[in-house]
């Protein structure tokens, strides 16, 4: 999830169902998402330093008590300690410090140029037989679009945490770049000839 994007959420398992009622009973509604950091041979799940929050803008309950979600992502944070409780779920304390401009005005990209993008970005569709609404990408808001390829696209989890970490707009879609690029490449460095 990133700062003024949407995340919808399929909720099922018991552990997050008890979160998701903890957040709603909160004014803030506020969850946060962050992705775990597996390192080989240390023991445990840890946890990413940089996370984003997203209120919760919509829900719906399904019959069999499972729950539709939509996030609204809010700020990103850094993650301070982990807190130890009783929830199912975990808890972390957090600062919102270095993220001010998660809370100002839509980011523009003064160096995007859209057609060249667009260009790659169907190149990228075509050999992932993927289909798009070309029409929409080309009328999205520049943040929007970026931000909802950087959350939609199927990156490994250490790339989609790369485009989170991003510090800016154009920097976020200049990591995209590359890792459209790159796959495009096969996933292989290109060749350097001195």
């Amino acid at each position: 999830m990133l700062p003024r994007s949407r995340l919808p959420l399929h909720i099922f398992e018991p552990r997050y169902l008890q979160m998701l009622e903890d957040s709603l009973k909160t004014p803030t509604r506020l969850i946060g998402m962050i992705q775990p950091n597996e390192v080989p041979g240390r023991g445990g799940s840890g946890l990413h330093a940089i996370g984003c929050a997203g209120r919760i803008m919509q829900f719906s309950e399904t019959e069999d008590g499972r729950y539709l979600i939509t996030l609204g992502g809010v700020s990103r944070f850094r993650v301070a300690q982990e807190v130890d409780g009783f929830t199912p779920y975990r808890r972390c304390d957090v600062t919102w410090a270095g993220f001010d401009r998660d809370l100002g005005p839509e980011e523009k990209d003064t160096g995007f140029v859209r057609t060249e993008f667009l260009k790659l970005l169907e190149r990228y569709f075509d050999a992932r037989e993927l289909s798009a609404d070309w029409e929409t990408l080309r009328d999205a808001d520049d943040e929007l679009l970026v931000n909802s390829l950087s959350m939609m696209l199927d990156f490994d989890p250490e790339d989609k945490q790369a485009l989170l970490e991003a510090p800016s707009l154009s920097t976020r879609r200049e990591t995209l770049v590359t890792l459209l690029e790159y796959q495009l490449r096969g996933g292989q460095e290109s060749e350097v000839m001195q």
